[in-house]
């Protein structure tokens, strides 16, 4: 299984981007979706996750700013980021719980190459 990830960038204050993570590979069923970031110093910490049927979970300091949501028949979780301020600025890694045809339906993590958001002022 591979996660791509797709469309970071330089954005100033205020400003969005939009990130997307297409899972790809030998899947039968993806579970829970999602984006982490990379914390200097800590291990990743979690930004935002969705379940298979849309539940979500937003970290606090991207409420009403982030909008997560994902297309299940492609296997894609998208992140749309508005009004970004320069402490989001960081590497962001999106995962997928994922059972494949080799896995006997047990779900294990998979994760993307992380794609940088820099916020400037």
């Amino acid at each position: 299984v591979q996660l791509q990830a797709y469309g970071g960038g330089l954005v100033q204050a205020g400003g969005s981007l939009r990130l997307s993570c297409a899972a790809s590979g030998a899947i039968v069923s993806v579970n829970n979706m999602g984006w982490y970031r990379r914390i200097p110093g800590m291990s990743r910490a979690l930004v935002v996750s969705i379940t298979s049927d849309g539940n979500t979970n937003y970290a606090d300091s991207v409420k009403g700013r982030f909008t997560i949501s994902r297309d299940n028949a492609k296997n894609t979780v998208y992140l749309q980021m508005n009004s970004l301020k320069q402490e989001d600025t960081d590497v962001y890694y999106c995962y997928a719980d994922v059972a494949t045809y080799y896995s006997s339906n047990r779900y294990r993590s998979y994760w993307g190459q992380g794609t940088q958001v820099t916020v400037s002022s």
